[in-house]
């Protein structure tokens, strides 16, 4: 019974589908004429997060189909469009890699656009405007209404190719929480994670997404490999959550007499699973605060932190040169030829100066481009660790750094 019921749902689900996007003629369907885009929004529910992700991937499907027809080698610019005209002109649509929580919706979604009104919308994009005795655009049949004449943003406006990486790429929070003995990161209760999901959805450089904790996710990692910082298991969920990084937050709960007294959180900033960047910070409980209002304010604060310090790694000059003098601790020659070539593959490296040469050590000065988080990041990314401070730095292979 319950089989029935679910293929009846489905079939209900398909026909009101169909019923929206109406009958699409065989010759209409046309890969030419689809786009598959990732979604990802946020609302007050998941119906609603649901329906802005669908709005926002058919106008970028749409972009995406218009610069492909066009053959432009400059991105054509469409008509403006509302949405409703852009839903007007999909014959279907298919979902796949649906995960969604309470105000949260992700998937993949495909659309296919009807042919003939993509082909006038390609045709009027394509079209100049007659000057200096170029080509005039097609004439219109009377009521014949151009998209160009309806209202509305722009599909491609702030959109990017569905096959090419943002470079607006999130970052993952991994909430872990530590309450006496326990460490919790998908296991309820997690108050921690709790008040993190009741945070808005950022935007931007450096806007932070908070995995669903759906089967994915738990398979790729739990509390204890984020808070050793497991390589392998950090790069997975960043990578199934579309981030850049994967930040662990882990707070830890100071008790006193079974209350709830303040909170220390540790923050760890890790890129293809190397750690590039840490930070602590206490938070302690006013008077008459709740558990809750305690935790919400500190996730509201570090949160607040993370976005700061990813948004000036984002906004800092790449083109800004420094130098830094720099220890590289070896055990043979050929070590530091290991070393050296790896330095030589960062492209924000633009010399290496030998200072001196011993068994135990290699002293060189970097001469680089950008910030230094951006050496350090840069670095990680070759399996490089920049470690120390003023006046002693130190670089050294990622697995020498951990067992130190």
């Amino acid at each position: 019974m319950a089989v029935r019921l679910m293929t009846a749902c489905a079939l209900l689900l398909l026909g009101a589908v169909a019923m929206r996007a109406g009958p699409a003629p065989a010759q209409e369907a046309d890969e030419a004429y689809s786009a598959t885009v990732k979604v990802d929004a946020t609302a007050d529910s998941a119906a609603a997060a649901r329906e802005t992700a669908r709005i926002d991937g058919q106008r970028r499907a749409l972009a995406a189909v218009i610069e492909r027809l066009s053959g432009a080698s400059e991105p054509a610019k469409p008509p403006k469009l509302d949405d409703k005209a852009i839903t007007d002109m999909v014959a279907s649509f298919e979902v796949a890699n649906e995960r969604m929580s309470a105000v949260r919706y992700v998937a993949d979604y495909t659309f296919h656009f009807r042919p003939s009104k993509v082909r006038r919308l390609v045709r009027v994009v394509e079209t100049p405007p007659a000057e200096n005795g170029s080509k005039s655009p097609p004439e219109k049949s009377p009521g014949d209404k151009s998209p160009a004449d309806i209202g509305g943003k722009s599909p491609a406006e702030g959109a990017s190719k569905p096959t090419v990486e943002s470079g607006n790429r999130p970052v993952v929070v991994l909430p872990v929480y530590r309450d006496g003995s326990n460490l919790v990161l998908w296991d309820d209760p997690n108050a921690w994670r709790m008040a993190w999901s009741q945070r808005p959805a950022g935007s931007g450089p450096g806007r932070l997404v908070l995995p669903l904790g759906d089967a994915g996710d738990l398979a790729a990692i739990d509390a204890e490999k984020a808070g050793s910082g497991r390589p392998e298991a950090l790069t997975a969920i960043a990578q199934r959550n579309s981030g850049s990084e994967a930040v662990v937050a882990l707070a830890t709960a100071r008790r006193q007499d079974d209350k709830l007294a303040g909170l220390d959180v540790t923050i760890k900033r890790y890129r293809s699973g190397h750690l590039v960047d840490t930070q602590a910070s206490s938070f302690e409980a006013n008077p008459a605060e709740s558990e809750a209002d305690l935790l919400k304010r500190a996730a509201e604060s570090t949160a607040a932190e993370i976005e700061s310090g990813a948004k000036r790694n984002a906004g800092a000059r790449s083109d800004q040169p420094a130098s830094l003098a720099v220890t590289v601790p070896i055990t043979n020659l050929g070590e530091w030829v290991q070393v050296r070539d790896r330095l030589a593959s960062v492209s924000s490296i633009r010399k290496i100066d030998l200072l001196s040469l011993s068994r135990q050590e290699a002293r060189i000065e970097v001469k680089y481009v950008g910030s230094q988080d951006q050496l350090k990041s840069s670095l990680a990314e070759v399996n490089l660790d920049l470690g120390g401070g003023d006046p002693v730095w130190r670089i050294q292979s990622s697995g020498a750094a951990s067992a130190r």
